[in-house]
């Protein structure tokens, strides 16, 4: 597939603009909250025990910030330059480490491993599966877990999909997107040799709203 656009740290970048951060404290008890809806869903259990961790789209860094707050060799990669310029700005003193560059850019240029690899609503969402999970399972420890969420897919509408960022009357900037059932996360996780695989739709605290997709799997 051609590179559709040589602009899409940009288009993250003006992203980041517009959200405002939280307060720190905040932010901080916040962090690993893995659907859209606060304090709703599971936490922190998710990734185990783990003593390193790596976020894939980790954004402002408020959940390696957390994780570092607890001990753990936090590290996070974005592709937007302004997100991890704020991560830095703001966690730095915690020893969060952030690193600017694509997620597959990342992962094949390192050697490092971690106990636990995640994306909460991050770049496992935008990022094709069958070049990004051999990747991640090659830098997870053995007995690693992977754990992530996105929206999940809108029925009858699967694979890869896209959509303009700057809306429909704006520059032609576009992003990708990958949306599968549960079912579905499940056979291809299996497929690149991860086990213990667990894909489901955590449902949303009112009903006929939109539910989270949450995966876990471990190396």
């Amino acid at each position: 597939m051609a590179n559709p656009t040589t602009d899409v740290p940009s288009y993250w970048d003006h992203y980041a603009r517009g959200v405002a951060p939280q307060e720190a404290e905040q932010a901080l008890a916040t962090a690993l909250e893995w659907t859209q809806y606060p304090g709703h869903g599971p936490g922190f259990e998710l990734l185990g025990e783990p003593a390193s961790t790596l976020e894939l789209g980790s954004g402002r860094g408020d959940a390696v910030a957390a994780l570092a707050f607890q001990g753990v060799k936090a590290v996070g990669v974005d592709l937007s330059p302004v997100q991890i310029d704020q991560a830095r700005q703001r966690w730095g003193h915690l020893g969060a480490e952030f690193h600017q560059a694509g997620v597959t850019e990342f992962l094949t240029g390192t050697d490092r491993k971690w106990d636990a690899v995640y994306s909460v609503w991050g770049a496992l969402w935008f990022t094709d599966p069958e070049i990004l999970l051999p990747l991640v399972r090659e830098r997870l420890e053995p007995g690693g877990r992977l754990a992530f969420s996105h929206a999940p897919a809108v029925p009858g509408t699967y694979g890869v999909q896209g959509v303009y960022g700057g809306g429909f009357t704006g520059r032609r900037v576009w992003v990708y997107r990958w949306a599968y059932e549960p079912r579905t996360w499940g056979e291809i996780l299996t497929g690149h040799g991860f086990r213990n695989v667990r894909v489901w739709e955590e449902p949303a605290p009112e009903a006929d709203h939109v539910g989270t997709l949450i995966g876990v799997a471990t190396r």
